[in-house]
């Protein structure tokens, strides 16, 4: 392989690294931007959910056109428009005009995300070769999570300066309240500037790549294909691997013009078995929960026994690990091939999965129910006060000076002294406990854990829960038991850790490998749109049953559900997965058509 080309594949894996870095920041962005968001907007929290869950709406609705894009212009050509649509997407959401603008950015960052979640592993499938394509994809991966990774470092480099701001000696109240409020909102805008600034070096450098020289000659481009592959293999190789495209059945019918033969569809069963494989490992693969895990684990290990600012060190620890064991997977992945960590990597995730249920189960089982004393009257109320605005450190006031800024809470108040929670825990001596509270604000359900320790005042237990004028509120339960110890704690995060790592060696490596190779060279793009959407629904189905169930539930049955998941992920990857190292595509494709054995 000469220099020339050894550079231009180093290119290749560092533009389809930013690409894995646009859709991990596309993620991890909102977390570090919401609390400054929500603190100079007067955006109830319906507006403010739609603002994060939009990404998801653009995704959705792009991965589907993504197959179907890519097929008629190009590979190329699709990744330049989801660099446009990240970078167009900023000013969009940092601009002046409002919710709906920030609503309009967030959607085009999804559908940047969804573009790149198909048109980037799928591109990597077909120009790399067949023993760099494990690594290649394991870059995609890898950046991915370095950028959940950079966007939690821009939220931290700006929660820094605004606390610096808020630290500052001021003259006046009032000019502390316009410091702290002008440095909130710089705050918020400048994460998302930050995280710009990949999207643009990716948009330039697709510029520079070559077209897939599988998607060329589809299309009768048979000299434009070998200059492609030229550039990354060397004439002679370049040469070989054009021959053994002719030499592809589908890829030879796809240049026919037979007005008679109809098109291949996904329905075919040449195609059934590598569809369906693909579908069920990406469906699996979000039925582990990584996704709910990564955005409530900060939750999760506080309710297990953490307090606030180690459970925060412990979300850190987990993406750290969670970089690292990717890079592992990358060393591996062409070595020890597809199915050995899909098998090893379901394994770890069942075992991490079901320590966490297990653990939980065992605090579940020792809390009391309470709610049948709950006094209606106590809280199903609304309190309205006039407060100072957030925004400008005043009230405001209309020209008949009526306040015009209101405070809108619904407070709960119960009497739980330490001394009843002894008495209905039964407990010998009064051991430090727990108070679960699970209500819904407009049918947005939600659960809020107080802790109850001997010096707690013996008068009431309080929490109040802001909300928009006239929304509805219920407490659904509220239950009491002891408060799990810091060990119980660390051992959920040394099992989650295990989870983790899990994932990371094998399924976040792997998915997006099984995305792009099991489908046939024919139907490539729009399966992968159809997998890939299959796979977000999953996502978006746990995401939005995730609280529900716990505060239900608990989190001991979505732990065990999950572990169930990926049970079937495991007996796939064991039983029904070929293993497709160092084979060509063209290879894969013919053993589902049962004229090769891999």
């Amino acid at each position: 392989m000469s220099k020339s080309t050894s550079l231009y594949n180093k290119y290749l894996l560092f533009i389809a690294g930013l690409g894995g870095l646009l859709y991990g920041i596309d993620v991890g962005v909102i977390a570090g931007a919401l609390p400054y968001l929500q603190a100079t907007t007067d955006y109830t929290p319906g507006q403010l959910s739609t603002v994060v869950a939009a990404v998801l709406l653009g995704s959705v609705l792009s991965s589907l056109f993504a197959g179907a894009l890519s097929d008629l212009f190009g590979r190329k050509k699709v990744m330049l428009l989801a660099g446009v649509c990240f970078v167009l997407s900023v000013p969009v959401i940092c601009s002046p005009f409002g919710f709906e603008a920030l609503v309009l950015g967030r959607i085009l960052q999804g559908a940047a995300a969804g573009l790149i979640g198909v048109v980037v592993p799928l591109y990597l499938a077909e120009c790399l070769t067949a023993d760099k394509r494990g690594f290649g994809t394991g870059m995609f991966q890898f950046m991915l999570t370095v950028g959940l990774v950079f966007a939690a470092l821009a939220g931290i480099v700006c929660a820094e300066y605004v606390d610096g701001v808020v630290s500052a000696s001021y003259a006046t109240v009032k000019e502390q309240a316009d410091a702290i409020f002008a440095a909130k909102d710089f705050a918020w805008r400048a994460i998302f500037w930050i995280c710009a600034v990949p999207g643009v070096i990716f948009t330039i450098g697709a510029f520079f790549i070559s077209e897939s020289a599988r998607w060329l000659y589809g299309k009768g481009k048979t000299e434009a294909a070998l200059k492609a592959l030229e550039r990354s293999r060397g004439l002679e190789q370049a040469k070989k691997e054009l021959e053994e495209m002719g030499s592809d059945s589908s890829a030879d019918d796809s240049k026919k013009e037979d007005a008679d033969k109809p098109k291949d569809s996904l329905i075919q069963k040449k195609y059934i078995i590598p569809f369906v494989l693909a579908v069920v490992i990406l469906a699996c693969n979000q039925a582990t929960g990584i996704n709910s895990v990564l955005a409530y684990i900060v939750d999760v290990l506080a309710q297990a026994g953490l307090d606030g600012s180690v459970a925060n060190q412990g979300d850190l620890v987990v993406k750290i690990l969670n970089m690292v064991m990717t890079v592992v997977a990358m060393v591996l992945v062409d070595r020890k091939g597809r199915k050995f960590l899909l098998t090893v990597g379901t394994s770890g995730i069942i075992i991490g999965l079901l320590g966490v249920a297990f653990l939980f189960l065992k605090s579940e089982r020792d809390m009391v129910n309470y709610t049948d004393k709950l006094n209606s009257e106590a809280y199903n109320r609304v309190i309205v006060e006039n407060v100072i605005n957030e925004k400008t450190g005043l009230e405001e006031r209309d020209a008949s000076g009526k306040v015009l800024t209101k405070n809108v809470e619904y407070a709960f108040y119960a009497t739980v002294t330490p001394q009843e929670i002894q008495a209905l825990t039964k407990a010998e001596t009064f051991v430090p406990s727990q108070v679960k509270i699970v209500y819904t604000v407009n049918g947005e359900m939600s659960v809020k854990t107080i802790v109850v320790r001997e010096d707690t005042p013996v008068t009431n237990l309080e929490f109040k829960v802001p909300a928009a004028e006239g929304q509805s509120f219920e407490i659904k339960s509220l239950e009491i038991g002891p408060l799990p110890s810091a060990a119980n704690g660390w051992l959920v995060t040394f099992f989650f850790a295990i989870f983790i790592a899990a994932y990371a060696v094998g399924p976040g490596v792997c998915v997006w490998l099984a995305l792009s190779e099991l489908m046939p060279n024919r139907i490539r793009a729009m399966g992968m749109s159809i997998a890939l959407l299959i796979n977000q629904g999953v996502s978006t189905v746990i995401a939005g049953t995730f609280l529900p169930v716990v505060g239900n539930f608990g989190y001991s049955t979505i732990f065990f559900f999950c572990a169930a998941c990926t049970v079937i992920y495991w007996i796939t990857a064991v039983f029904f997965l070929p293993e497709t190292k160092g084979r060509t595509l063209e290879e894969i494709e013919a053993h589902f058509e049962g004229k090769k054995k891999l």
